[in-house]
């Protein structure tokens, strides 16, 4: 018997594949939303706490990344007497079921965000939103699993399925191609000394936010780790913290109040 199943390995996996997925391609690339975009409370859609929201968001995406790429690891003795076809049922179930979890908790229990937030029926872009990404994986998923399982395939598809996680993370951490980054400060940071942070780290300072702690720079060659010692909690081009910081469209970076469309 395995150490850890295989279906949860899987699943895992596949869960944390759409929550990849939520992020480079809503928050990145067509950047309909914040992770606390309908927040209420004027302390929740200050600049600072919208990019805080979505860096910890990533962050919490990368360490499910990390335990399903460990669990697989642990479950590689069973992995032949599940099979190929059984691995990649699993997966697509977890794709499918951080589909349906974002939207159900977050969209219509929590409510901090929809698909779209700037349009007249949010709802239904959540729903056609489920029945594009959400119920094809999921079907078949199920389809998959009820099939015959067992096999010499099941190591070469978890292998796969943890070149697309390996993949899908410096993806997710990539700035867009000539795009501001957001470097985020402590708390007990002000404008002025995290401005002049940004500078010695040798990037070029676009705006800096009114409540402080806040800049939006070019960082093309910036010191990163400079920029932590000087008390940065995020960093928009790092790996460890998540593309979704360096997509500010210019339009807006010079807004000190409202938060980038990302």
């Amino acid at each position: 018997m395995p150490r850890t199943s295989p279906f949860l390995a899987a699943g895992l996996a596949g869960f944390s594949l759409g929550g990849f997925f939520d992020g480079i391609l809503l928050h990145q690339i067509l950047q309909w939303h914040h992770f606390l975009s309908l927040a209420p409370g004027e302390a929740w859609q200050t600049q600072r706490a919208q990019i805080l929201a979505d860096g910890l968001f990533h962050v919490a995406t990368y360490l499910l990344t990390v335990l399903s790429l460990w669990l697989l690891w642990r479950a590689r003795t069973g992995l032949t007497a599940v099979g190929g076809r059984s691995i990649v049922g699993a997966a697509l179930l977890g794709f499918a079921a951080w589909q349906f979890a974002d939207v159900g908790l977050f969209h219509w229990i929590v409510g901090i965000h929809r698909i779209r937030v700037d349009v007249p029926n949010p709802l239904l872009w959540d729903i056609g939103w489920l029945v594009v990404t959400g119920l094809p994986p999921l079907l078949l998923g199920m389809w998959l699993l009820r099939g015959p399982g067992a096999g010499a395939r099941g190591p070469a598809a978890a292998f796969g399925l943890s070149l697309l996680l390996l993949a899908a993370a410096p993806v997710a951490a990539m700035p867009a191609p000539g795009s501001l980054s957001a470097v985020l400060f402590r708390s007990d940071v002000g404008p002025t000394e995290a401005m002049t942070a940004v500078l010695r780290a040798g990037g070029r300072v676009v705006s800096v936010g009114a409540e402080g702690g806040m800049v939006v720079a070019d960082l093309t060659e910036a010191d990163t780790l400079a920029l932590y010692r000087a008390g940065a909690l995020l960093v928009g081009r790092s790996a460890l913290t998540a593309g979704c910081l360096a997509w500010s469209r210019p339009s807006l970076a010079g807004s000190a109040n409202a938060p980038s469309p990302i």
